[in-house]
């Protein structure tokens, strides 16, 4: 539909879709910095689903029940800045849009979670949004088969662009979705024809719309411009039982003279551009300057589910019994207040039978514990579930047809799943883990560097964490991904020693509400090493003494997961050689960091000499190797230097020189 013709046809409609536009174009040219073109040929798509379908309330913006709406196109904030202030969201005030992409702000280059209600996840690195938005779409299935659809019930929308469609999470993404047959799941696609670099044709040929047809979704194809069109295809989609696709064929910066061009994708902000453009628009005020009708118009939708939300939350207060305070304390992310005298018990247990196992099977026995009572977990794995033990014996498979099921076999889609599960975690109401192996945290990385960024409380169960996996080889083994996520900030990186500081970890990491937690578990079988002090959790402390010297201490040896071990044989060995030993488990290095100077030095003194045993690389031990009143001359690292082998695992650490024997060699080199 062109200009004036939709101008003639929609007038009410034209100016409620041009106050999103122009406060595009003002914001970005105040910024000097933006994109104008996406949120200026999206805002008719946007104006009819604010306007007829979706169900929000502004001044509420994180009601349990409302649908949810993803920007996955994150350089097109403005649109979703411009909603949110139209409406009368309480964070968006008109100040904030003047103030886009500044220091301090809420309207960031690209929406951040966190900064204002009414942004439910950050976007920006493309493919993300609509990633998200499987786990969305997940969890609210999950929770109405749970609670019941007069407490869950409602939609998530999307909006998602050429360039998210082209990155290769999308794949991943829509394949799962369309394999759940996630039917409240609402994609729109801004079918605009420009990438950064010019026509979309210099750099793809995919038919999107054939793509989604073939992982199972319901298509459409529609006149992006065109409201009426528009209103259509959303309840077409509403009534279908299949995830939904609707291909919005749409000019890029509609209107301006940079229309349908790739300069349109970026920041307009030559003035006379801008002045062409309001003429063309018909829209005669100022900068920043909305009429009172129109902005009257705007709040009236973003007033208009307050009655919904008021409904709801009377279904909510006449929940019977126990129902309503489960259902709020899941939303709130609280944990049971059963969960810590149970896992203070089983970790008694551990000590008393001294079992010998992987950490990978250390973590399925305290999910055995952990999953009957915290029932709002949602576990899942990469198309390894039998490798990395995610699912224990009560749980059933989510699926088509058993919404109610907590176990998502995400197939072989790590980044998907990484992108999913901080959907389901952003929705509220459940709690994510899922798992892979450690090296194909390559995969997942960029997903998960968004959990520690938006501080989303996602569990990765990362196995096969070393050379311990033996015959698989280099290509399996990792060796930098363990310092590569001590690296991320906001991450909580465990790798336990052995049962109890698996059940520990896992504690730790169901406690947190603002951080994500890796797991990283041995293929390998390891010994109970801690043998007492079952009821204090000690991996709390990041880092504690596990055994004391016997002799005058002269040395310490540092380690994690399966080369604990390996330091108290060392240890032994020292101790009868008279040079007494301390060995210091550190199962989480971030932890640690965070305790008391005077914890850190009670744990690491200023006297004897240190070695650090890890199998991988040496980056990031050098803070408890060089600082914490060390001395360089008087600290080494035994370790990895570069890519593991394929060899049986005993092989590999006689092979690279990660035992007892060489540790020994270090301390006694230094003394």
């Amino acid at each position: 539909m062109e200009i004036n013709a939709l101008r003639e046809a929609h007038p009410d409609h034209w100016q409620k879709a041009c106050a999103i536009r122009v406060l595009t174009l003002d914001a970005v040219a105040a910024a000097n910095s933006g994109h104008s073109g996406m949120p200026m040929g999206m805002a008719d798509v946007a104006t009819v689903l604010f306007g007829k379908h979706l169900k929000f309330d502004a001044a509420n913006p994180d009601w349990p029940d409302r649908d949810r709406f993803v920007l996955s196109a994150g350089h097109g904030s403005m649109l979703l800045y411009s909603l949110l202030y139209l409406t009368d969201s309480p964070d968006m005030t008109l100040e904030q849009v003047k103030n886009f992409r500044q220091l301090g702000s809420i309207t960031a280059g690209h929406p951040e979670y966190g900064h204002a209600k009414g942004i439910e996840t950050t976007t920006g690195p493309l493919g993300q949004g609509i990633a998200n938005s499987v786990g969305f779409a997940i969890a609210e299935e999950h929770l109405r088969a749970t609670w019941g659809d007069d407490l869950v019930n409602h939609y998530t929308y999307v909006i998602a662009g050429d360039g998210c469609l082209m990155e290769g999470v999308s794949q991943e993404a829509i394949a799962l979705a369309g394999q759940q047959q996630l039917s409240k799941l609402i994609v729109f696609w801004d079918d605009n024809g420009i990438t950064i670099d010019g026509p979309v044709g210099i750099a793809d040929r995919t038919d999107q719309q054939g793509r989604f047809a073939a992982c199972g979704w319901h298509v459409q194809s529609i006149d992006g411009h065109d409201p009426d069109a528009i209103d259509r295809a959303i309840e077409q989609a509403k009534a279908d039982g299949r995830p939904s696709m609707i291909a919005c064929k749409t000019h890029i910066g509609l209107g301006s003279p940079a229309q349908d061009t790739s300069k349109a994708h970026g920041a307009l902000t030559d003035a006379q551009l801008i002045a062409d453009t309001r003429a063309v628009y018909g829209w005669e005020h100022g900068p920043f300057e909305i009429p009172g009708e129109i902005k009257a118009a705007w709040e009236e939708i973003g007033a208009r589910g307050a009655a919904a939300r008021a409904d709801w939350e009377s279904r909510l207060a006449a929940q019977e019994g126990d129902r309503r305070s489960d259902f709020e304390r899941a939303q709130s992310g609280k944990l049971p207040g059963t969960l810590a005298g149970a896992l203070a018990d089983y970790r008694a247990k551990l000590i008393a039978d001294k079992p010998k196992v992987a950490t990978r099977k250390a973590s399925e026995m305290a999910l055995e514990i952990i999953n009957p009572i915290v029932t709002e977990t949602i576990g899942g794995s990469a198309d390894l579930t039998g490798s990395n033990n995610t699912r224990t014996s009560e749980m059933s498979d989510f699926t088509a047809n058993n919404r109610a099921g907590r176990y998502i076999r995400y197939g072989v889609r790590e980044h998907g799943m990484a992108a999913a599960m901080n959907g389901l975690a952003l929705h509220g109401g459940v709690r994510p883990y899922g798992g892979t192996f450690l090296c194909f945290t390559d995969y997942a990385r960029p997903s998960m560097r968004l959990s520690a960024l938006m501080g989303v409380p996602v569990v990765y169960v990362m196995t096969h964490d070393s050379i311990g996996l033996g015959e698989d080889g280099p290509t399996h083994q990792p060796v930098e991904h363990v310092a590569m996520l001590r690296a991320t900030p906001n991450m909580l990186v465990f790798r336990p020693a052995d049962v109890v500081e698996t059940a520990e970890a896992w504690e730790i990491a169901l406690e947190q509400t603002g951080t994500p937690s890796v797991l990283a578990l041995s293929r390998q079988n390891l010994p109970t090493v801690r043998t007492d002090n079952g009821r204090e959790n000690l991996t709390a402390k990041g880092a504690y003494i596990l055994a004391e010297a016997e002799a005058k201490r002269q040395a310490i040896l540092l380690a994690t997961g399966s080369e604990v071990s390996l330091a108290l044989e060392a240890r032994d060995m020292l101790e009868a050689a008279g040079i007494g030993t301390r060995v210091v488990s550190v199962p989480c290095m971030e932890l640690f960091e965070a305790q008391p100077e005077a914890y850190r030095k009670k744990v690491l003194p200023n006297s004897g000499v240190r070695v650090a045993i890890e199998a991988g690389v040496r980056q990031g031990w050098d803070r408890w190797l060089l600082g914490e009143r060390a001395r360089a001359n008087k600290a080494d690292f035994v370790g990895m230097t570069g890519f593991g082998a394929s060899a049986p695992a005993e092989e590999l650490y006689e092979h690279f020189g990660i035992t007892a024997e060489a540790t020994v060699a270090k301390v006694k080199a230094l003394l």
